[in-house]
């Protein structure tokens, strides 16, 4: 079992950055590809970027490519996401989840864990 919580959230101008983390606890932090995913109102929730276990490989959307770096700090049990050039079409709230495979990345399906979520919110 591993619990996710979400932090980092918030308003923010377009053009602005935030960064957002997720602490882990329960099982080995380091045993799960970590991924994000974020769901704007009145839509599906989308795959944005995922890590591999020990950050060697990353992955992302095409929408935030160039501007959103995932990482993670095994040692902290944490995951984060620097999100830089905030759009409006940014807004959404975002997941971070836990994949114990590390196979289909970009497949919610594949995560077997989820945190409860954080807003963000950008302003024109």
């Amino acid at each position: 079992q591993v619990q996710l919580v979400e932090s980092g959230g918030g308003l923010v101008q377009a053009g602005g950055s935030l960064r957002l983390s997720c602490a882990a606890s329960g099982r080995t932090f380091s045993s799960y590809y970590m991924g994000w995913f974020r769901q704007a109102p009145g839509k599906e929730r989308e795959f944005v970027a995922a890590i591999s276990w020990h950050g060697g490989s990353t992955y992302y959307a095409d929408s935030v490519k160039g501007r959103f770096t995932i990482s993670r700090d095994n040692a902290k049990n944490t995951e984060y996401l620097q999100m830089n050039s905030l759009k409006r079409e940014d807004t959404a709230v975002y997941y971070c989840a836990a994949d114990p495979v590390g196979g289909a990345i970009a497949a919610q399906k594949a995560y077997y864990y989820w945190g409860q979520g954080t807003q963000v919110t950008v302003s024109s």
